[in-house]
């Protein structure tokens, strides 16, 4: 199946001890981001950072971070300890005058939500655009929300809780036309699906690493465009953020030119180590064959959970709007969403891990799962 056909029990070990489908929570990491982190400690109490590496090791993560986004380079790349950190420093940053406006959704993930809302003490309206009965977000309904005032709109490319994938160049298009920008809560797909952020217009993105991209949890990616980076004031300032910030006694306040401006301090290095690990593996990979072999699982367990008479709440009709989550609920013979808490505990039960999301079951698995294990799930459906 796909181009992912090697043996993977050794990069995750997970695979011998359950199946665990909620990658759309929080993911296990690889053997090789564990091999990182355990790397990291026994350097750390046994020399220090002397002879380390630790700093030289953390810029070559944000290369391969840039290369598995596609931005033009790493200077575009800011570490973060999670996705509301990044989000939160677009919001915090840019200069608003009372009428301006925001665009979100009214079914984001909270962390993209509330740093938009904590707008409105500064007379910044924000503007919800309804998802849809049949659980898509529609395109044609964010862009006739963007208006003049339009400072930001703020997306996520797939949705927690219906799977959703937007189509996000024509929101570029409009925004841009609007004089405003696109900023992308991309935790759900970075990892999972081809993220091109040239390709797409996007002028921010902030994911942390612990979903697909297979890390520990505090450590994520910003991506903030080159030409903008001046243009968003940093909301944090320490140290790191400045220019020169090694020549600690000649106090020069000026940031960065570019993302390291959105860096105050000390980097979380154990993390980024451990994400580094898990992205080169993805990128060894590849996103496109990742993606491929995702889409396969979800695709078969879709087939098998409506004959089973199950509901299958994501749109799936357009390859296009498909992601590697899929929202499904129980037929209403089994007692329908009052089924759900007692189907994912009798299913973790026999080691099989999904979620319950805003009133329904959950599932995503990363191409590392099996076929074997989505028949497994499925059998297991009540």
């Amino acid at each position: 199946m796909t181009h992912v056909h090697k043996d993977l029990s050794d990069s995750f070990p997970i695979l011998r001890e359950m199946i665990f489908l909620n990658h759309a929570g929080v993911a296990p990491i690889s053997r090789p981001a564990a091999d990182a982190l355990r790397r990291y400690a026994a350097q750390a109490e046994s020399i220090a950072y002397v002879d380390a590496g630790w700093y030289k090791r953390a810029i070559e993560v944000k290369r391969a971070a840039a290369r598995l986004i596609n931005a033009e380079c790493s200077r575009e790349i800011a570490f973060i300890p999670n996705t509301s950190s990044g989000l939160s420093l677009v919001a915090n940053g840019l200069d608003y005058e009372p009428g301006d406006n925001v665009v979100i959704t009214n079914v984001e993930y909270p962390a993209n939500r509330y740093p938009w809302e904590n707008l409105k003490r500064l007379g910044v309206e924000l503007i919800e655009v309804k998802q849809r009965p049949d659980g898509r977000i529609g395109v044609d309904d964010v862009c006739a929300a963007i208006t003049n005032r339009t400072r930001v709109v703020s997306i996520s490319h797939v949705q927690f809780a219906s799977g959703h994938r937007i189509d996000l160049k024509p929101i570029s298009e409009m925004v841009h036309m609007a004089g405003g920008y696109l900023c992308v809560d991309a935790i759900q797909s970075v990892g999972v699906l081809p993220v091109d952020v040239q390709a797409m217009g996007i002028d921010f993105l902030s994911a942390d690493g612990h979903k697909w991209m297979l890390g520990p949890e505090g450590a994520g990616i910003f991506y903030c465009r080159e030409e903008l980076c001046r243009l968003v004031r940093p909301s944090v300032v320490g140290w790191m953020n400045m220019v020169d910030a090694d020549n600690y006694g000649d106090y020069r306040f000026e940031f960065q030119p570019d993302a390291r401006r959105f860096e105050p301090g000390s980097w979380n290095l154990p993390g980024i180590h451990g994400l580094g690990a898990s992205i080169d593996l993805l990128l060894e990979i590849g996103i496109e064959n990742v993606w491929e072999r995702v889409d396969v699982l979800t695709t078969r367990f879709c087939e098998g959970a409506v004959e089973k008479g199950y509901e299958i709440f994501t749109p799936r009709d357009n390859p296009d709007e498909r992601s590697g989550i899929v929202i499904f609920s129980a037929p209403e013979r089994l007692g329908g969403a009052d089924s759900h808490c007692r189907i994912v505990h009798d299913l973790e039960k026999q080691r099989i891990v999904i979620a319950l999301r805003e009133g329904r079951l959950r599932i995503s698995p990363h191409f590392y799962n099996t076929v074997e294990q989505i028949d497994k799930l499925t059998a297991a459906l009540p």
